[in-house]
């Protein structure tokens, strides 16, 4: 299939919403075979961040965005003696970014559980504190501690002016793992110091098969048009370049052997079981592992010893692959839903996953162990909420593939830029989308004072609300700074 062409294939749901989510127990979708297009029509607002803060403000506009001299690199920590145990653990990667920007690291400290308006206050008054020249003013940003401890709401704030990343590790009794942390920044340094013998990347594509409708649509709408592009575009550009589109069978091994490079993978994340979770540690355990097929769930204890992806970067597509939030932004939407009957038992299971009021906001474990493991990768860019098939797709009679959005992702990574380049090449579409979101409001709030009619389309008004919030899950783990570490060079 041709990249931006549509797919001729009958479709027994029209153009529905497909989920990334399985059951932990019966490893079967909790949204098979999806909701009617229609669902999203009248899904309540967004909540608006103060201030314009979506907007993008870069510090250097005029110097290149992997210069790190030129944009700096900066550390956010939580107050107190787990913060300074955490920029402890880091000192030896601290003091390399030190000497390859030639200037001391700024070292922030913020408190716990900040909202979003306590997150642009704290962007305006200190990390843009007036006092602070420009040029000292870092770019790129690594938020240390997991999401009760540096708030998810500040590192979506953040990611608006930086290039933003966070690294965590806990053991399974959710106690900080200080060892991981400093296995992290000894790979990071391994890596950058080593550089592999080989220009160019390895880039690995996997859809799960595992016969549900939404991985069917992620290996017809983004693999096959990924690869194709890569065939046609990339190669020719990078002639030592290694494509391989896996098996399920494959997966691991060819993974674990892959020289230095990038990988999409396209699976269902486990969300709650149907008995509930045993535990909370089970939930941190299984929650966002990787159904990989009928045969196979990929969890944290798997890879944190087993050579996976090298050196390389990971773009995981799968729900709660990156994280659990304490609040999700389909929650709202999916709780007025339930209340209609044709929806009440479909949305139950869904709604179960979610997470509750008052519980604790965490990093999935298998990109915790991924990052950990010295033969691991080196960043991770994965969701913090439900995943959705909006990323790569434009939705209309027939389903037209957008893979370019994600694409684009995997490019900047293999071209050798930095991981938070790659994922503000995503942040881009959620801008504009988030945009024509705000402005479909605007519009309907002008009609309805001037009494007129509502001049907004619903179909696409609502596929505009989940591209937003569907874009706007995504988290990158993982040192912002880190690059593929080819043995080309890296401009």
């Amino acid at each position: 299939m041709a990249r931006g062409h549509t797919l001729e294939r009958e479709q027994p749901h029209g153009d529905a919403l497909h989920l990334l989510l399985a059951s932990a127990d019966v490893h079967r979708p909790l949204l098979e075979p999806g909701l009617a297009s229609d669902a999203a029509w009248s899904a309540p607002r967004p909540e608006r961040l103060p201030r314009r803060t979506e907007v993008p403000s870069y510090e250097k506009p005029d110097a290149a965005p992997n210069d790190l001299p030129a944009q700096r690199w900066g550390v956010v920590a939580p107050e107190g003696d787990l913060g300074a145990a955490f920029l402890q653990a880091l000192s030896p990667l601290i003091h390399h970014r030190e000497r390859e920007q030639g200037a001391p690291v700024k070292c922030y400290r913020v408190p716990a559980d900040m909202d979003a308006a306590a997150a642009v206050r704290w962007r305006d008054d200190v990390y843009r504190a007036e006092e602070t020249p420009q040029e000292e003013r870092p770019k790129y940003l690594l938020l240390l501690g997991d999401l009760h401890q540096v708030s998810i709401e500040l590192q979506h704030v953040l990611a608006h002016s930086a290039f933003v990343g966070r690294l965590h590790f806990a053991h399974p009794s959710g106690a900080p793992d200080l060892e991981g942390h400093a296995a992290y920044g000894e790979k990071v340094l391994a890596f950058e110091k080593n550089a592999a013998e080989s220009e160019e990347p390895d880039v690995l594509l996997y859809a799960a098969p595992d016969g549900s409708e939404a991985t069917e649509w992620g290996q017809l709408l983004l693999v096959e048009p990924c690869q194709q592009l890569m065939e046609k575009r990339w190669m020719p550009k990078h002639p030592g370049m290694g494509l391989h589109v896996l098996s399920e069978d494959q997966f691991l091994r060819v993974a674990g052997q892959a020289r230095p490079g990038v990988m999409l993978s396209v699976s269902h994340g486990l969300g709650q079981p149907v008995r509930g979770w045993a535990s909370v540690e089970e939930q941190r355990a299984l929650q966002g592992a990787l159904v990989l097929g009928p045969r196979q769930v990929l969890t944290g204890d798997m890879l944190r010893s087993t050579p996976f992806l090298p050196g390389g970067m990971w773009f995981c597509l799968a729900c709660f692959g990156a994280a659990t939030p304490p609040r999700s932004m389909f929650s709202a939407w999916l709780s007025l839903l339930a209340q209609q009957p044709r929806y009440a038992e479909q949305l139950a299971s869904v709604l179960r996953s979610l997470p509750g009021a008052g519980e604790r906001p965490f990093l999935s474990a298998l990109p915790q162990a991924a990052l950990a493991n010295p033969r691991g990768p080196l960043a991770v860019i994965g969701h913090s909420d439900l995943a959705w098939m909006y990323s790569f797709i434009d939705p209309g009679e027939v389903y037209r593939s957008r893979a370019s959005r994600i694409a684009s992702v995997l490019e900047v990574m293999a071209n050798g830029s930095r991981a938070g380049v790659a994922l503000d090449a995503l942040m881009r579409f959620y801008r504009e989308v988030n945009d024509s979101l705000m402005a479909d409001y605007q519009a309907r709030q002008d009609a309805l004072a001037s009494h007129l009619p509502d001049p907004v389309e619903p179909r696409r008004h609502g596929y505009r609300w989940m591209l937003r919030n569907d874009l706007r899950g995504y988290l990158l783990l993982g040192d912002p700074a880190v690059r593929l570490p080819l043995g080309r060079a890296q401009a």
